[in-house]
């Protein structure tokens, strides 16, 4: 599973892009149990689901529960994805529902149940955001050049950090729209 963090100066929020079926991936081979899979992670609004597979054999379709119980491929409720390494955004909390379109593959195991919770973001300050406290300067009306110097310098050093840290949010932000129009 690859975690991306992207924080701002309300909160943070976590997506997460689910590898289906972890290392094995969106196959039949090797007796992959997607129950058990979902069973062992969390997924919430603003993560996404990666199916990777081999296009030759398998496709992914997203189906209602109904057809998702008895294996009914013939009507994608939403989307069929046949391009082998597929992303699927969970952008609204409820159940989901996934299955290989091949014959016999849903029979065989390979369908997928998704519960989505709703992402919950902590309204806290971001670390990288938090003031930086000056040292004290003592009972003198006016800083010393060596304490004014050194004030200046832990401001130069704030500011730097709080750029590298917007600077590195932006860049995951990114990879990730990146991964979701390229996946």
């Amino acid at each position: 599973m690859v975690v991306l963090i992207i924080m701002g100066m309300l909160g943070e929020s976590v997506a997460s892009v689910h590898k289906v079926g972890g290392s094995a991936g969106w196959t039949i081979l090797g007796k992959v149990d997607y129950n058990k899979w979902t069973s062992s992670d969390t997924f919430t609004t603003g993560d996404s689901l990666l199916f990777v597979y081999n296009r030759q054999f398998h496709n992914v379709k997203q189906v209602s529960r109904r057809d998702f119980l008895s294996c009914n491929a013939t009507s994608a409720m939403a989307a069929t994805y046949t391009s082998g390494s597929d992303t699927v955004a969970l952008t609204k909390p409820g159940h989901l529902y996934f299955l290989c379109g091949f014959p016999g593959h849903c029979q065989a195991g390979q369908k997928l149940h998704v519960l989505v919770a709703t992402a919950i973001v902590s309204p806290t300050l971001s670390p990288a955001f938090a003031p930086v406290p000056s040292p004290s300067t003592g009972s003198s009306s006016s800083p010393s050049p060596a304490t004014a110097s050194k004030d200046t310098a832990q401001n130069d050093a704030a500011l730097l950090s709080m750029s590298a840290a917007l600077t590195s949010t932006l860049s995951s932000v990114v990879v990730f729209l990146v991964a979701l129009v390229y996946y």
